[in-house]
This record gives C-alpha cells, sequence and structure tokens, in this order.
C-alpha cells in the first residue's frame, strides 16, 4: 500500500476531528485535496459557485450542530474570496477552518501568477492561520488550528500550497484522539454572594438576554419568575430565548420594538447575560448594570458597568438560583407585560393582506412564512429589511433556528447560510426572507441548489431598492441616490436554474404561492413584490433622526419628489 500524501493525512485528520463536508469551489492548487476526498464515502465535497458561498455554508453548519465545520478555496482569489464569509463565521464565534491553497511552495515571494499572503489577509478574521511550508507540519498544524477554533470559537485558516500537499507525509495518521473538552466555567462562591444580593434588594429588574443563553432557557425562565424581571432578547439570542416565555417582553436594539427598550429604561437593575449587544443608546443611565459573560474581554465595553462577572450562563444561574429570595412585586413585570401586548398588537395589525393590495406589506410576507413553515423550520434572514421582518414576525418554539449576519452585517448571507443548513440538515424544511439586493449579489449560487438538489424555499422581498440604506438616507436627512435596482424577473431566472419559480405581486397570492413552494419536492423561489416605502421604526426616535426625517421631507418637496412623502404617509398610517 502506497504511502499517504499530505493532503491525505489532512483529509484524514479532519474525518478524526468529526468533519464530514468541506465546503468549496474546486481549482488546481486544491487537486491533492479534491482527489484524496474523491476516493472516500466518510466525507464529502459540497461544490459552490462562490467561495464566499463555502465560507457562509460552513458557519452556517457550524452554527447549526456547534461542531468544527470546513470551507476550502484554491490560492489567489479563489481563498480571498472566502474573506467576507469568513470574517461573518468569526464574528458569530462559529468554529470554521478554512483550507486555504497556496501557489508552488519554491515561487512564493515572486511575484508568481495569483499570488497573495493569506497570512497576512486572514489575520483579522481568524485565531490562527499559518502557512504549511513543509510536510513535517502536517498534521500538527491542522491539530492546533482545529483545536484552537473549537475551544475559542472563531476561524482558523490553514495555508497549503499545491505541491506540499502532493508530497509524501512523514506521519500517516492524525496524533488528536481525545473527545472536544466542555468545561463549567461559573462565579466563585463570593461573586455568587455578591451578585444575588443585588439582584435581591432590587425592585425592577430586567435581563437581557443574547445568544450566550443557549441551553439556558430552564434556568432564565426560573430566574425571571423568581424576582418577576422581564426579560428583553438581543437579536441574535432570539431562538433561545422567545419561545415558551411568560416573561418575554420583545426586542430592543435598532430594529426591535418600543416594549423591549421601556422594559430596560425604567429598571433600576439591569442584569446581562451573554450578550454583547452594540448600541449604547438604548441601555439605561442610572440603573445599576450588571453583565456576566464567558468572555471577560466583552464586560464593560459597551455600556458603564457596576458589577462584571466570568461564566457561563447556566452553569452560573444553576449556582445562583437557590440565593435568590421570591419577589412578590409584579408591578415592574405586569407594566412591561402590558406594554408588549400593546406593541405587539400593533405590529400584528400591519401584518395584514388586503385583497388585492399591491405592493404587498412585507410585514404580511412574513407572518405567511411563519404560519406555513414546519415547526423544526430552518430560517436564514438578509441583512436590512428582511432581518427586521424575521426579528418580528417569525416566531422561535426551541426547535426551529434562525441564521443571518447579525454581527458583521453582510448581504448576500442568507442564501449561502440556507445551503449550508440543507446541506447539514437535508430532512428538515430550510427557508430564506431574501432582499433582492442581498440575493442579486451572490445570485449564482441558485445553480448550487439544483446541483446538490437542495430543497430551500427562497422568498425574495422584492422592492426594487436598498430599502434599509434608503431609510438610513431618510434619517440623516439625505435624499436616497445610487439605491435603485433594476431587477430582473427572479421567479423566471428561478426556472432557468431548473427551480421552481413563482411570483406573488397582490396580497392574496402570497399564501398559496408561498403554500406551493413549500409543498414542492426539490428548491423552489417565490417573487413577492412589497413595499419599497414601508417605514421601519426604531424603539426610540432621537432628537437627529426627527431632524433628518423633517429635512429629508423639505428636501424631497423641493426637488419634485414630494409624491414620496404621500407614499409614506399612506403605507404608515397605522404607526
Amino acid at each position: 500500500m502506497a504511502n499517504k500524501n499530505v493532503a491525505d493525512l489532512l483529509v484524514d485528520t479532519l474525518v478524526a476531528a468529526g468533519v464530514r463536508k468541506i465546503y468549496g469551489l474546486a481549482g488546481d492548487s486544491l487537486n491533492g485535496v479534491t482527489d484524496s476526498i474523491r476516493t472516500r464515502d466518510n466525507i464529502q465535497w459540497i461544490p459552490v459557485r462562490h467561495e464566499e458561498t463555502a465560507a457562509f455554508a460552513a458557519g452556517a453548519d457550524a452554527h447549526l450542530t456547534g461542531h468544527l465545520a470546513v470551507c476550502a478555496g484554491s490560492c489567489g482569489p479563489g481563498n480571498l474570496h472566502l474573506i467576507n464569509g469568513l470574517y461573518d463565521c468569526h464574528r458569530s464565534r462559529v468554529p470554521v477552518v478554512a483550507i486555504a491553497a497556496q501557489i508552488p511552495s519554491h515561487e512564493i515571494g515572486s511575484g508568481y501568477f495569483q499570488e497573495t499572503n493569506p497570512e497576512h489577509l486572514f489575520a483579522q478574521c481568524s485565531h490562527y492561520c499559518e502557512l504549511v511550508s513543509q510536510p513535517e507540519q502536517m498534521p500538527r498544524v491542522l491539530e492546533i488550528a482545529a483545536q484552537t477554533a473549537i475551544s475559542r470559537r472563531g476561524v482558523s485558516v490553514v495555508v497549503l500550497p499545491g505541491d506540499v500537499a502532493l508530497r509524501e507525509a512523514p506521519t500517516q495518521k492524525p496524533r488528536l484522539h481525545f473527545p472536544e473538552p466542555k468545561p463549567i466555567v461559573c462565579l466563585s462562591d463570593g461573586e455568587l454572594d455578591t451578585l444575588a444580593r443585588v439582584l435581591n434588594a432590587s425592585k425592577k429588574l430586567t435581563i437581557l438576554g443574547g445568544a450566550g443563553c443557549a441551553g439556558a432557557h430552564g434556568e432564565l425562565i426560573e430566574l425571571a419568575g423568581r424576582r418577576k424581571a422581564p426579560i428583553v432578547h438581543a437579536l441574535r439570542g432570539k431562538e433561545f430565548i422567545e419561545y415558551d416565555n411568560p416573561f418575554d417582553v420583545g426586542m430592543t436594539g435598532l430594529l426591535g420594538f418600543s416594549s423591549g427598550y421601556h422594559a430596560m429604561m425604567g429598571c433600576d437593575v439591569l442584569l446581562m447575560l451573554g450578550t454583547d449587544f452594540p448600541y449604547q443608546q438604548f441601555f439605561p443611565k442610572d440603573a445599576t448594570i450588571i453583565q456576566i459573560d464567558l468572555r471577560g474581554e466583552q464586560l464593560g465595553r459597551r455600556t458603564k458597568l457596576d458589577f462584571g462577572f466570568v461564566g457561563d450562563t447556566q452553569a452560573t444561574l444553576r449556582a445562583l438560583l437557590p440565593r435568590l429570595t421570591q419577589n412578590d412585586d409584579e408591578r415592574h413585570l405586569n407594566a412591561s407585560r402590558e406594554h408588549y401586548r400593546k406593541t405587539r398588537k400593533g405590529l400584528d395589525d400591519l401584518a395584514t393582506g388586503e385583497p388585492g393590495s399591491k405592493p404587498i406589506h412585507p410585514q404580511y410576507v412574513a407572518r405567511v412564512i411563519d404560519e406555513l413553515a414546519t415547526k423544526d423550520a430552518i430560517f436564514s434572514c438578509d441583512v436590512g429589511t428582511p432581518t427586521i421582518w424575521a426579528a418580528r414576525y417569525l416566531t422561535m418554539n426551541g426547535r426551529r433556528r434562525l441564521l443571518g449576519s447579525f454581527n458583521h452585517g453582510s448581504m448576500a448571507n442568507a442564501l449561502p447560510q440556507a445551503i449550508g443548513a440543507q446541506v447539514r440538515h437535508p430532512g428538515r424544511q430550510v427557508v430564506t426572507l431574501s432582499g433582492d439586493g442581498g440575493l442579486a449579489m451572490l445570485m449564482g449560487d441558485l445553480l448550487s441548489l439544483q446541483q446538490l438538489q437542495a430543497p430551500v424555499k427562497v422568498i425574495v422581498f422584492r422592492n426594487n431598492a436598498l430599502a434599509f440604506v434608503e431609510l438610513e438616507m431618510k434619517a440623516a436627512g439625505i435624499l436616497e441616490f445610487a439605491t435603485d435596482l433594476h431587477n430582473p424577473d427572479f421567479a423566471k431566472m428561478a426556472e432557468a436554474a431548473c427551480l421552481l419559480g413563482l411570483t406573488a405581486e397582490t396580497a392574496e397570492q402570497v399564501r398559496p404561492m408561498i403554500a406551493q413552494a413549500f409543498q414542492h419536492d426539490g428548491p423552489a423561489l417565490v417573487e413577492v413584490h412589497v413595499s419599497r416605502q414601508e417605514l421601519s421604526m426604531p424603539p426610540t426616535i432621537a432628537l437627529d433622526q426627527a431632524k433628518g426625517f423633517g429635512l429629508f421631507m423639505l428636501k424631497a418637496v423641493l426637488s419634485g419628489r414630494g409624491d414620496e412623502i404621500i407614499d409614506l404617509a399612506k403605507v404608515n398610517l397605522l404607526r
């Protein structure tokens, strides 16, 4: 039996680490790796049409499973295309290893065809990035990369010249065989006593939870019940906090709504659990603020802190609960819940679809998606207005999952993330809330859906504009410019890619078209013509934003675009 080469050992090491899929686009500098995968049945190459898609797909895979995922790109432009998706993976803290192929090792430094310097290019979006210049470095470099990605929850990059991948491997098998460590990080007894003392003395406690509350739902609900505290969630905490939660008062932040904002502004103690919520203007100024996070470097970087603790949410709450007294004063909780009830009704009133109405309210489209999707559906939403509608109208239940570019804020994430989700979970329904701008940016990967036979359902919110950018311009008092999108017929393009393509132009067409797509045994796209002027207001309007909208209206009238003001008024009468 012939000795293994470095590429064989690389693939063996990934398999030993539990990796079963590699997302990528083939290229000559990757030939050793793809040829090694070709002969195996324990790992699969997932071909996509753009390397950025591969990185987003791997990130979705890692997000849903919590385990290591892998993407790969060929030398130069190939792995350079990975970088935006890897930034998203890194900022979302999901464990991903990227294999960045490199030019022939003896040509490095000569300005060779497609030469780049990946060690520098990927430095800002990875915890570990190393060049394998000699066969003797494998598998140790890859094992360090994988262990770093897993333990630090982020991206590692292994740079591998194509010629080195084809050399004989001095070592013939992986070296690491231990299971993934799962340490428990909890506050000390003294810290727990201090925390309990502050919480027990609070009259109006509000909890703000984020993605770090994953796995701690029961403890979180018990804490809120013990101290009669409303729970506000950050966007990344929605899928872990919102469901089966009688203390839920919604979301805050630029995409949130007023009940979450007021529950935080009206508290005397704010307890932040597993969240790096970024918007300073949404934090209370006078309350006592406590932050608990597994990553100590995040303590106090968003708002002033009175107490900062390092700990895992579930372990900390389990140790804390026996120290807490029962609070019988429900006034703060009841006021917050009543505000949420009214706010929720107002949002639901906007999600209507009057027969014959066009363009269609995007809120109605999101509500129909929510009602027709399966109980264990996986959703991905593009950045911009689709994220707003997902945050406000998709219902989480403990089984559904929600993917997005919530930290990095990249366009075009929904379709690539859906590919990773569907490949990882072929038996589950995967649905995108895609913007027309986001879909168009990586639209080539509609072809991947057909090639992979991935039955993703793509719902396109077509408003022929970069709508959220327009909203930001209006808030700044600027007339929108360069935001028009001259779109094709997306449904026909889907048909050309051998997908089911459907179009909804009036409200009564929305439900049957989406239902037909969901029932279709294969990938499908539904193009829905939604209102461009749908105004999505943050939970509080700052003075400069109010001035900006006023200035925008004045400029629009003076420039002969007063009809836009009328359209805005028509759309937003209920607001």
